[in-house]
């Protein structure tokens, strides 16, 4: 076997025990009995130490500078190096006594969360998660060190490769010159026309389940190779080949479930749709958060809030729900879910006052990992920030710092991903509707194939073959930009 035929079955092998890891971290927030969290949380980190040292292991450097000395790369085989190559450095920067104790670490900060959450009592979380931020600090300088970047920089490579600050912050500061004009006129505009036509319940979570998966086989998600559950908070994980995504169910408004189903179905059907042959390889892996969030957001905000997707949806609620009249039409539907209003929780904001809830976030976890900002102070940064960004006063930390898993899960540098995602899936969708001119009737009679397939042949199924701007510029002729997430905006609420 040569060097690089050694690789593969090593990082075949790595791909097992991550997905191992993936289905108990999925266990772990939907069914597991509170008193197994210690154990389990023991169960992972010994999971992630293996994987650790698979992965750092003095024959894994060896070998791979030996596929490298060889050459005679091309293709998905020279990628896969590439991407090999990358996943070491990340490892190997970081000692296995610090990867299993953050892993222990995040595992109990998860668990105090949900009954911090529950109870809107920062002080019960605080101390863990003052221990899991000092790790994550550690973590992004053991890795800012080899990589030749700052810590928060570190981190974000983590989750989006080449992703960095100084390409993060122009963006935002573009979305913040004209994002709350934006959001100020469409507000004016939605006022003068009056609100809406409310939608009466009660809806019984069985009816919104069922309504969930009829929409996940219409987008095309593989019920063969993946399930839906209920958890804390709506999440795709699982492994490889068994793709696990949740939501969360509320009687009074099936709309935060249903749209928390189209959101991470597209995150579904891009692991779904990864290249067969290379699905257990690192180069086989989707590119990073920022595409992976490009396409939960392009079925769920472009795709699945226009006009035409209502048209198709308005027959199935009044089906689903047994209700008529006008608050059930499309065109009540369309101003429902579109309607711009801040509020208080992330994942229920609109998109055009979203970006406001992620410029906080990020600016709060650069200053974490700076130690700039103590947990101590978190909360009060937090609600000053909303106060600032989106005109409302925080009444609890359950509303507050304490609604997102994020940050008690050890996830700092995810935050902004959502945000370039976004922008992204503008992008996206721009460019399919120019190459696909009749996909806006396919969605109004339900029929996402032409979408569907447009996004495997551009995104799914090449992987991590090229850059994530590479990606965008072979699918759109453009890296990553802020024009055609304004465009969109502008088109659908100023009718611009």
């Amino acid at each position: 076997m040569n060097a690089y035929s050694s690789l593969e079955s090593r990082f075949a092998r790595l791909s097992a025990i991550e997905g191992a890891a993936g289905v108990l971290g999925w266990d772990a927030q939907t069914l597991m009995p509170e008193g197994a969290a210690e154990t389990r949380g023991e169960q992972l980190a010994a999971l992630r130490g293996l994987a650790h040292e698979i992965l750092t292991a003095p024959e894994t450097a060896d070998t791979l500078a030996q596929a490298e000395e060889a050459g005679g790369l091309d293709g998905w085989p020279a990628a896969n190096l590439t991407e090999m190559r990358r996943a070491y450095i990340h490892a190997a920067a970081v000692p296995r006594e610090l990867v299993e104790a953050e892993s222990r670490v995040r595992s109990r900060s998860e668990m105090v969360w949900r009954e911090a959450r529950r109870d809107s009592d920062f002080a019960r979380l605080a101390p863990h998660l003052a221990e899991l931020l000092r790790l994550e600090r550690e973590i992004g300088q053991a890795k800012g060190a080899v990589l030749g970047l700052d810590p928060y920089d570190a981190l974000l490579d983590g989750y989006d490769p080449g992703m960095r600050r100084s390409i993060i912050d122009p963006l935002f500061a573009d979305l913040t010159s004209w994002l709350p004009g934006l959001i100020a006129e469409a507000r004016a505009r939605q006022e003068a026309a009056g609100e809406p036509l409310p939608l009466d319940g009660p809806f019984p979570v069985e009816t919104q389940r069922q309504l969930g998966l009829t929409l996940m086989r219409a987008l095309g998600f593989d019920e063969a190779r993946g399930r839906l559950d209920i958890s804390l908070h709506p999440f795709c994980g699982g492994a490889t080949d068994d793709v696990r995504i949740t939501t969360r169910y509320d009687e009074t408004d099936f709309s935060r479930a249903l749209m928390g189903v189209l959101h991470e179905t597209g995150h579904a059907l891009y692991e779904q749709g990864r290249p067969a042959a290379w699905r257990h390889q690192p180069v086989g892996s989707a590119r990073g958060m920022s595409l992976h969030e490009s396409q939960s957001l392009i079925v769920e905000m472009q795709a699945c809030r226009s006009r035409e997707f209502m048209a198709y949806l308005a027959p199935l609620l009044r089906e689903a729900f047994g209700r008529s009249g006008p608050a059930w039409e499309p065109e009540n539907l369309f101003r429902l879910y579109t309607r711009v209003e801040p509020g208080f929780i992330r994942v229920d904001a609109d998109e055009a006052t979203y970006p406001a809830h992620i410029l906080l976030r990020y600016r709060l976890e650069t200053a974490m990992i700076a130690g700039d900002l103590a947990i101590a102070d978190l909360p009060g940064a937090f609600n000053d920030g909303m106060r600032e960004l989106l005109g409302l006063t925080v009444p609890d930390d359950r509303r507050g710092c304490l609604q997102d898993i994020h940050w008690p899960s050890g996830a700092f540098g995810y935050f902004p991903t959502y945000t370039l995602g976004a922008l992204a899936a503008a992008q996206l969708f721009q460019a399919a509707k120019a190459a696909e001119p009749a996909l806006p009737g396919c969605l109004a009679a339900g029929d996402f194939a032409p979408l569907r397939t447009w996004l495997r042949t551009h995104i799914h199924e090449r992987g991590s073959l090229r850059s994530t701007d590479a990606l965008l510029s072979d699918a759109t002729g453009a890296p990553l930009g802020t024009a055609a997430f304004r465009s969109h905006l502008q088109a659908r609420y100023l009718g611009a």
